[in-house]
């Protein structure tokens, strides 16, 4: 039997679907492991201080509030691989505290990861909001990086990490906690959206170009928009092309990223293909985010990481909130490979986030009304490399020629390129964007109700088929639970960090479930 070497569980694909002991099928080993937990303990400890420091009426500098969601970030399942970039952090992090601290706070080592809590529910009701949080910091700190804070978001993000150390709070408290992270996620989610918006427009319906150009490329992956508007402005005239993968697809729905005629368009599918696809397109790769694949030898001289993201032996391009990040280097690269080889062409169409759908509303409310279309299927969320996610590929294709699917992140790979048509002209896969897009999906539905003049979301003909993978579809699945969403199917498994107790609790007060096969599914959610 293998000696466990760290414990990590907060994936869906974390082994055995009960923990990661020896190494992290995402590819960290156990030694970053460690950090990461070190990592998110000392940021937990400064959040302390921080939340001490707020009770006395006395201000919390952005810089500090920055530093808590950047360690949240590094430590998001597939971010940062880099053990010297995770001491760095560490380092900063008790610097920070010293400072600021004017007592120790609780410091015992053996309060260091998920297994220091012996009480399983209790571990388990941590568990879930530490991953709320990360995903919740996440979305802050691409709002932060268009300059857009919310204080408030910040401090509680704060306070409820130092929560998570408090011994004196009940499952019924930590339950309360886990709630409140869901209606600080919808208001997270609402500044990045604002964010977004604000900088660029409202996302609109486009088709997206599949296929590949002639000149050289830069493929640029993850969620930050920031970034990509720098790398754009940077190539401008230089005979490259810039082209979008994963969950940067989205950012072709946006007006103002249209100006740029060399914005090429979307090159291969999810993140877990990373190691083919990279592969094939030849040119550099800027990792702006999470969902960095340990890369094969054959192109980690082409891999480069920003922001949050880093993994060793990549180069690294550093830039505060604020200041013009230099991608010369990358650039220069960029000139001195060949063009990306084609691996599919056509189109694909997007940017139904909640303005445009809103200016749909009308004729989607008449498809209603006079049948032509009989329900809404959310199928939101994130794919992943394990077989059992061709369950989603499968329940799309036998859905009904009536039924929508509303999708935003990721999880739409499974079915965004299988032409399933349209209702009088209405897509029936309507993309709103990246997982943090889903805020748009909330406020369709809550539009949606209002038209139907509804009293109760749940009433509306929407059924919710979400699959999870990590810790930014916790963020979104606890604010649909603080917006009343219930019966929401998860897969393609429950999380393993769900104690027994605690998953029971989730089955009986908002009936969440797990995914079957798609004949009863289809049954249970379309009817």
């Amino acid at each position: 039997m293998n000696e466990q070497k760290m414990f990590c569980w907060q994936c869906q694909e974390t082994a055995g679907n009960k923990g990661c002991t020896v190494c992290g099928v995402c590819g960290k080993t156990a030694d970053v492991a460690a950090l990461q937990d070190e990592l998110v303990y000392e940021t937990k400890r400064l959040s302390q201080v921080t939340t001490a420091l707020r009770k006395d009426g006395k201000p919390v500098d952005k810089d500090i509030n920055h530093l808590v969601t950047v360690n949240l970030f590094i430590t998001i399942t597939n971010a940062n691989f880099d053990a010297d970039a995770i001491k760095a952090a560490i380092a900063k992090t008790k610097t920070m505290r010293g400072k600021l601290a004017t007592k120790d706070t609780k410091s015992t080592k053996d309060m260091v990861g998920v297994l220091a809590t012996t009480d399983e529910d209790i571990r388990s009701l941590r568990e879930l909001i530490t991953y709320g949080l990360k995903g919740l910091a996440a979305y802050s700190k691409h709002a932060n990086a268009l300059m857009q804070d919310d204080e408030d978001v910040d401090a509680f993000i704060q306070r409820a990490l130092a929560a998570t150390l408090d011994d004196s709070l009940s499952v019924n408290d930590l339950i309360a906690l886990a709630l409140e992270t869901g209606k600080f996620g919808v208001a997270g989610m609402a500044l990045l959206d604002k964010a977004n918006t604000s900088a660029y427009g409202n996302p609109e319906i486009t088709e997206v170009d599949i296929g590949v150009r002639a000149n050289p490329g830069i493929l640029i992956s993850g969620h930050d928009l920031r970034d990509l508007e720098m790398l754009l402005e940077q190539t401008a005239g230089a005979g490259i092309d810039v082209y979008t993968h994963s969950e940067m697809l989205p950012s072709h729905y946006y007006p103002a990223f249209k100006k740029y005629p060399h914005f090429a368009g979307n090159y291969g599918n999810a993140w877990w293909k990373q190691k083919e696809e990279f592969e094939k397109f030849n040119g550099p790769i800027l990792m702006t985010t999470n969902c960095v694949v340990p890369p094969a030898a054959s192109y980690k001289d082409r891999l480069w990481t920003t922001g949050a993201a880093g993994f060793p032996g990549c180069r690294h391009i550093d830039g505060e909130y604020g200041e013009q990040k230099d991608f010369s280097a990358l650039i220069e690269q960029a000139k001195k490979c060949p063009p990306p080889t084609g691996i599919e062409s056509g189109k694909i169409v997007g940017g139904f986030a909640h303005e445009q759908v809103f200016a749909l509303a009308g004729k989607v409310v008449e498809a209603v009304k006079s049948g032509a279309i009989r329900k809404f299927v959310v199928m939101a969320g994130c794919d992943g490399r394990h077989k059992s996610r061709d369950y989603y590929a499968e329940f799309a294709k036998a859905l009904p020629k009536d039924v929508v699917i509303l999708t935003a992140g990721c999880a739409k790979y499974k079915y965004n390129k299988l032409d399933l048509g349209d209702i009088g002209g209405i897509p029936r896969v309507l993309d709103a964007g990246q997982c943090n897009d889903s805020y748009s999906l909330a406020l369709i539905a809550l539009r949606l109700k209002e038209v139907f003049g509804l009293d109760d979301i749940n009433k509306l003909p929407l059924a919710f088929n979400i699959a999870w993978y990590e810790q930014k579809a916790v963020i979104v699945l606890l604010a649909l639970l603080y917006l009343g969403v219930k019966n929401i199917h998860l897969g393609p498994t429950l999380p393993a960090f769900l104690s027994s107790n605690v998953a029971k609790v989730l089955v009986e007060n908002f009936g969440i479930a797990g995914v079957g096969s798609v004949d009863d599914d289809m049954k249970l959610l379309v009817g």
